[in-house]
């Protein structure tokens, strides 16, 4: 039955078969058994498929609606189908007309192959019959030539063997011992056969010969003044000769490769060395032809060499080889790790830096299995860190060393601008110091040595350095001027003692270091931070912010107020001694009349004098304002330096002198309120006030606690009265100062058993005859 009478099923079915054996990926699946029966609606893809039994499980699945749904979706799958295959047929239409025409040549050309062959056969055979005529013929021939053949060979070898001793000879003359030892193994097989017998002259002859090469080879294999390509030589012949005493050799030369470590060693003549092939290479514009290299440098290429040799040699000493290298490499950083502690300027740890990559570099060429750069790499950015710690170390020693003076030369604080000296001298350290700092680390970014990739790194270590700089800072701060003690046995002996001799003048001068600080060197460095150190990792190490400006300038704000007060309190401890002798000393019960103003006075004055000396160094002028307190009624006099108060008190007799007592008191819950402990400022005005006020509230302290008789009580008296005038020219609060000073007569008064006071032409003849000796006394002393 032709194609065209088959059933549509049957022929769709078949066309299917053998699309599918055709396209499909796994073979088997077209040569799957027919008999395989699949109970599920997606059997209809195999080639196993049955109709029937696909038809009865979709009858039994579906409802007539789910059938017609069906119908529709395969009527348009077959006609997919149908429309799928035209499309193959004319797409491999070509390949079908192709194939049918090398079908048909094919039938043409194999027509006459079978008579060609067996022609060929034939020629073959003939051609076979007559080569074994002339193998036949020539057989005797060849078996006579190939016999004289062996024979002269064996001529040729005997004649080697007899030759060998004047070969020898000749090579160790020549000192060609390569050549020598290439005769004597090729003779080796010869002499191991027949040199007991036939050949024992020649045998003997040639040893001792090869005895005196090896003693040549050995000699040359340790004599220093050989080239390493010459002792590698030497070590392979003698290996190739079997030497039995190539394990001492190995280790003897293992050794000499230790012993040049020592050589390698980075010492300062190799820094300088760098510095000046550096600028040499600057001069000349990177020509390096004309740099001659530095003894380092030389010694590095042959140890290299060196290591080159011995690994050619022993094969099997890579690992000792690269336990060397690593030792050498880390022996550089260990040097460069105690140069960084001694801390060395930035050009001369560049050119440590520069002089171990340089060696990293020329031994990875030689052993590259060492991994050397990856090892260096880690103990570069170890010491890149250490280096910018011990710079701001360093930087810190020498903000302490231009403060230190201070300690150093007591005696010389009383020079005039002496403090100007050593505050003028810690601010060029700070600031200068710091921008210097600043430029040391700016090469450090820019230097790329051996491919590192640091910039972020030195940034976090920079922003981070700095912000334990100023928090050391502030703790030597705080130690110099003794408010810290306890940091002070941490530190070293030196500053432990200057710590004891803390004076005055030294923690004024911190204090306005500390407000420039805050004002002028932070903002600064700020600004320089931000311009070439801007990016990085932005933390440091986990801690929070590794630069916090805002943090640093309150820190040294916070110092300078601190300072400053604690500076204060030094003058008012060092004055209140004073005080507290003139009043504990004497007995003021039996206290005589008073003839003069009290020496204490002129001590006093003179302690001030000396702070307003210094002060006047370093603290500028303030807006001197003279506060004067008011009575109720708008007089601008105290109640007790009231003149018509006064004149009540020369007028009184004791009993009204206790009635005035008792007014004055009534007088003090009319006044004005004066306040008397305000802030202090930065000038000279206002540190002079302040101490005034803390002395003289000493002084009201102390007069409480004392009892004194009449003398006694008018000797307060006249003192306060010449302090009085003396103060109000030096100080700025004249108002707190009045009532102070008066608080020391009402005081005195209150401890006083018969509180009758001088009259007023009593104290002004003992105050002008005070002064007339304090007048003649001026041209004298000066």
């Amino acid at each position: 039955m032709g194609e065209d009478d088959m059933p549509l099923d049957d022929k769709a079915k078949r066309t299917r078969d053998l699309l599918s054996s055709f396209y499909s990926p796994d073979p088997s699946v077209s040569n799957t058994s027919n008999s395989f029966k699949f109970a599920s609606l997606d059997a209809i893809n195999t080639t196993s498929f049955d109709a029937e039994q696909y038809m009865n499980l979709l009858v039994q699945k579906s409802n007539l609606e789910g059938l017609l749904q069906r119908h529709v979706e395969m009527a348009a799958e077959i006609k997919n189908l149908d429309t799928d295959l035209q499309m193959l047929v004319y797409e491999n239409y070509n390949k079908f007309i192709s194939a049918t025409d090398t079908i048909k040549r094919m039938k043409s050309n194999i027509v006459g192959m079978e008579a060609s062959m067996e022609q060929l056969l034939g020629k073959i055979t003939s051609v076979q019959s007559r080569s074994d005529g002339v193998n036949t013929s020539l057989f005797e021939k060849r078996e006579h030539i190939e016999k004289l053949h062996r024979t002269h060979n064996l001529l040729r070898k005997i004649q080697f063997i007899y030759d060998l001793p004047a070969r020898l000879g000749k090579c160790i003359k020549s000192e060609t011992y390569a050549d020598a030892v290439k005769i004597y193994m090729g003779a080796m097989p010869i002499l191991k056969a027949y040199g007991d017998s036939s050949f024992q002259d020649c045998k003997q002859a040639s040893e001792e010969a090869m005895a005196t090469i090896i003693k040549k080879l050995q000699g040359k294999l340790f004599l220093d003044s050989e080239s390493i390509q010459a002792r590698a030589e030497a070590a392979v012949l003698l290996k190739k000769l079997n030497f039995p005493q190539m394990d001492n050799l190995k280790a003897k030369l293992f050794e000499k490769l230790e012993q040049s470590l020592e050589g390698l060693q980075l010492k300062h003549e190799d820094i300088a060395n760098v510095l000046v092939e550096s600028n040499d290479l600057s001069e000349q514009g990177n020509n390096t032809e004309s740099v001659p290299g530095s003894v380092h440098d030389v010694l590095a290429c042959e140890f290299a060499e060196a290591v080159r040799a011995y690994q050619v040699i022993f094969p099997d000493s890579e690992k000792q080889l690269i336990k060397l290298s690593q030792e050498l490499i880390a022996k550089h950083f260990e040097i460069t790790a105690g140069y960084i502690k001694e801390w060395i300027p930035i050009a001369n740890f560049l050119g440590v830096l520069r002089i171990i990559w340089k060696d990293v570099h020329l031994m990875d060429k030689v052993l590259s299995e060492a991994l050397l750069p990856d090892c260096s790499l880690k103990a570069s950015q170890v010491a890149v860190k250490q280096y910018i710690k011990s710079t701001f170390s360093h930087l810190l020693h020498d903000i302490s060393d231009s403060l230190t003076n201070v300690h150093i030369k007591p005696k010389e604080e009383a020079k005039e601008h002496l403090l100007v000296v050593f505050l003028e001298a810690g601010k060029t350290t700070v600031l200068q110091g710091s921008v210097n700092v600043l430029l040391d680390f700016r090469q450090l970014l820019e230097e790329n040595l051996g491919g590192l990739q640091l910039s972020n790194l030195i940034i976090e270590w920079v922003r981070e350095g700095f912000q334990d700089f100023f928090r050391a800072l502030h703790d030597r701060f705080l130690l110099l001027s003794g408010k810290n003690k306890s940091a002070s046995q941490d530190e070293n002996s030196r500053e432990v003692m200057q710590v004891e001799k803390v004076i005055p003048g030294l923690v004024l001068v911190l204090a306005q270091l500390s407000v420039f600080i805050e004002q002028t060197a932070i903002p600064r460095i700020t600004e320089e931070i931000a311009a070439y150190f801007s990016g990085g990792g932005g933390l440091a190490s986990g801690k929070g912010p590794a630069l916090v400006p805002g943090e640093i300038s309150q820190t040294f704000h916070s110092d300078g107020e601190i300072l400053l007060q604690h500076y204060i309190n030094m003058i008012t401890q060092k004055i209140l001694v004073l005080l507290r002798k003139r009043f504990t000393a004497p007995n003021w019960v039996k206290h005589k009349e008073p003839r003069e103003v009290h020496m204490f006075v002129d001590l006093f004055l003179q302690e001030l004098e000396a702070i307003r000396t210094e002060a006047k160094q370093i603290l500028p002028y303030g807006v001197l304002h003279k506060h004067r307190r008011s009575e109720s009624n708008g007089s601008t006099a105290s109640s007790c330096s009231n003149p018509l108060r006064e004149d009540k008190m020369i007028r009184s007799n004791a009993h009204r002198a206790r009635s005035q007592l008792l007014e004055t008191h009534l007088a003090k819950l009319f006044k004005q309120k004066v306040e008397i402990f305000t802030k202090t400022e930065y000038t000279q005005e206002s540190v002079v006030t302040t101490v005034v006020k803390l002395c003289l509230k000493s002084l009201l302290e102390f007069v409480r606690l004392q009892t004194f008789n009449r003398s006694g009580f008018q000797q307060i008296q006249l003192d306060i009265r010449f302090l009085r005038a003396s103060l109000r020219e030096i100080v700025e609060d004249e108002a707190a100062i009045d009532f102070l000073l008066d608080e020391v007569i009402v005081g005195a008064s209150e401890r006083c058993l018969d509180p009758i006071p001088l009259e007023p032409p009593i104290l002004d003849k003992l105050i002008q005859e005070k002064l007339a000796r304090e007048k003649e006394q001026t041209p004298i002393s000066s």
